[in-house]
């Protein structure tokens, strides 16, 4: 809901889908089905980290109300089944919108317990608009090149500048995208799913989503309930929220997972050497950003900046180490390097993060109505700084775009859903990105669903990040689709994984700051991005 990385499938070949059979191996279920023959032709592109990935492609409508008219195509990654049990495709989306899932099926297929990865095809795919499905949406390119405007609008001139930001990127899209825009949704989106269905020669799919993946798991659900064979939703996004109520919960979530940032910071003095105090910690934060706004770091980090570096810190506590390293080194030795360093290695915005946001823009501002009147994002955004200062403002000026978007608006689905098999919701009771309440409102929605929560986790993405409980939960539903029953608002409670320790002393060298972030990188936040 906030940011997103689209991450690639290395050496990715996408080719025109062909008739390819069905595997010898497909179960009843599927064997019927698939003898009718897939749409897709697939080729090796393996990765160092996915060694047997296979890439495709498959053409779809661009107009679904014209299923003649022009056609786009959508990029496909699979890792393929190895057992002699085959429980269908396993198609997996890490969010965004606008995040690429192509490196997710590696990823999943890898990070499950080998006899059930074995049992699934796990399909990833780019949805329309994203990485490596034509077209590639990229509407003003460079668009968060530094220095930006500060975020807090406290002069007339800088909310102008802001507002000629938002309104020259929602300007280009329209210019650049004017055909393509009206199609870049969710339901679209939902509709290329089905269309991968068929193209696969299935019956039903699985699906796992994260992030807002969940809500484009549960529309499909919605509009395609006999296909869903089972379904698992990580990191839930509230749908009654979609997206402007979403965006503001997001930022007082964040605020909160900010000062977790300072309390963790506070108990670690004798390494960070800012102090004891949380709240003193925080007002040097801010003293910090007030001297950055004036004087930006290096000529390339100024306030906006410096909470690019440090809202990655909301989704995922990994970077908490690296980010008190640069924190102190500005405060204590004045140290401006550092800050341009983690800019570059945590915040930069290339050209996979510029499509990323153009997929991101067009599918928020096109699924839902946002308020056109500026003068209410004013005071709905003032209200929520004085509460949550953290990511207020930088927030709305992400989304700022909406507020003159080039197509109208359509109306968010409803979820609500009494006509699916057994589903399973994974929530941390902290995430920031997509806070708690969301994964209890899609719980009720879902009839029969079951509730996994991590007490007292604040990372976005939860399962198959090293929470053995929870994978365990996971694990047992993808082999045998059985979920946990509770009494509670919770069906099943795992402990949350512990917070992160310093950086050893002889690993704060820039060399080796870089080197935990890419770390990061190559886990499941890297892949899911700073973005719900």
């Amino acid at each position: 809901m906030r940011r997103s990385a689209a991450v690639l499938c290395g050496a990715t070949v996408v080719l025109a889908g062909t008739l390819t059979a069905a595997p010898a191996s497909a179960d009843a279920s599927y064997s019927a089905n698939t003898a009718q023959a897939a749409k897709v032709t697939w080729k090796k592109c393996a990765t160092d980290d996915s060694p047997t990935l296979q890439c495709a492609s498959v053409k779809v409508p661009l107009d679904y109300a014209k299923p003649q008219g022009k056609q786009i195509t959508l990029a496909l990654s699979r890792v393929p089944h190895t057992a002699s049990t085959y429980q269908g495709p396993l198609l997996v989306n890490p969010g965004g919108p606008g995040g690429s899932g192509l490196s997710l099926a590696g990823f999943v297929a890898s990070s499950l317990p080998k006899e059930v990865a074995a049992q699934y095809d796990v399909i990833g795919f780019d949805p329309r608009g994203v990485g490596a499905s034509k077209p590639a949406l990229d509407c003003k390119p460079g668009h968060f090149d530094p220095v930006r405007p500060d975020s807090v609008p406290s002069t007339p001139a800088i909310e102008k500048a802001n507002l000629a930001r938002a309104k020259s990127f929602a300007q280009a899209c329209g210019t650049k995208y004017k055909d393509v825009l009206p199609y870049i949704n969710t339901v679209s989106a939902v509709k290329d799913m089905d269309s991968i269905r068929k193209a696969l020669g299935a019956k039903k799919i699985n699906y796992f989503g994260y992030s807002y993946g969940t809500y484009l798991g549960a529309v499909y659900a919605k509009l395609f309930p006999e296909r869903v064979r089972r379904l698992v939703l990580d990191s839930i996004v509230d749908p009654t929220g979609v997206w402007y109520d979403d965006n503001i919960q997001q930022d007082y979530a964040f605020d909160k997972r900010h000062k977790a940032l300072m309390a963790w910071i506070a108990k670690y003095d004798s390494t960070y050497k800012l102090g004891t105090d949380p709240k003193k910690i925080e007002a040097k934060w801010y003293a910090m950003r007030a001297a950055l706004a004036k004087k930006p770091a290096g000529g390339k980090v100024g306030a906006s900046e410096l909470e690019d570096i440090f809202i990655p810190g909301g989704y995922n506590n990994a970077y908490w180490p690296t980010l008190a390293q640069t924190f102190a080194a500005y405060v204590n030795g004045h140290d401006t390097a550092a800050l341009v360093k983690a800019y570059d290695d945590i915040a930069a915005i290339d050209a996979s993060g510029d499509n990323g946001y153009s997929v991101y823009t067009s599918v928020q501002c096109r699924d839902a109505s946002w308020p056109r009147d500026w003068n209410q994002w004013r005071k709905d955004n003032w209200a929520v700084y004085e509460k949550a200062p953290f990511m207020a403002w930088n927030n709305a000026w992400y989304n700022a775009p909406c507020a003159f978007w080039p197509t109208t608006s359509q109306k968010p689905v409803n979820v609500a859903n009494s006509k699916l098999p057994p589903v399973l919701l994974f929530q941390a009771t902290d995430d920031a990105a997509t806070p708690y309440q969301g994964g209890v409102t899609m719980h009720r929605l879902l009839k029969g669903s079951s509730l996994v929560v991590e007490q007292g986790g604040g990372n976005h993405g939860i399962t198959l990040g090293g929470n053995a409980c929870l994978d365990k939960h996971l694990a047992t539903y993808l082999t045998n689709g059985k979920v946990p029953h509770g009494s509670g608002t919770a069906d099943a409670v795992c402990k949350k994984l512990a917070d992160p320790k310093p950086q050893a002393a002889a690993e704060k060298t820039p060399s080796t700051a870089k080197s935990a972030v890419a770390h990061v990188g190559k886990t499941l936040s890297g892949i899911l991005g700073h973005g719900g």
